[in-house]
């Protein structure tokens, strides 16, 4: 299982390439068309690692206690039960299959 630290680290990230977002959205006339493409890349990889490593620490679970989580998660209402289970059991979050970095 994923240990607190790290993926506490993966969440800070994630917390500031949005925060970078947020700045841009603010005082969009202060960043370049390259900065831009870079927080817009920074915030995909961040969110991508992060739901790659959420995978990684579910497969790594008993088949019946992944069961039962996945069950919850599905009931929780925080996403669909079709995110769920694309996430932690299938290919993935659907927007990261048909994503690609801007360059």
């Amino acid at each position: 299982m994923m240990n607190e630290s790290k993926m506490s680290g993966l969440t800070q990230a994630e917390d500031i390439a949005y925060f970078h977002a947020d700045l841009c959205l603010y005082s969009p006339e202060s960043y370049s068309l390259e900065e831009k493409k870079e927080i817009c890349n920074v915030m995909m990889a961040t969110n991508k690692a992060v739901l790659d490593a959420i995978r990684e620490d579910f497969e790594q679970m008993l088949p019946d206690a992944r069961a039962k989580l996945l069950d919850m998660l599905c009931q929780s209402g925080a996403e669909s039960p079709e995110w769920w289970w694309d996430v932690l059991v299938g290919d993935g979050e659907p927007l990261y299959n048909k994503l690609e970095p801007l360059s």
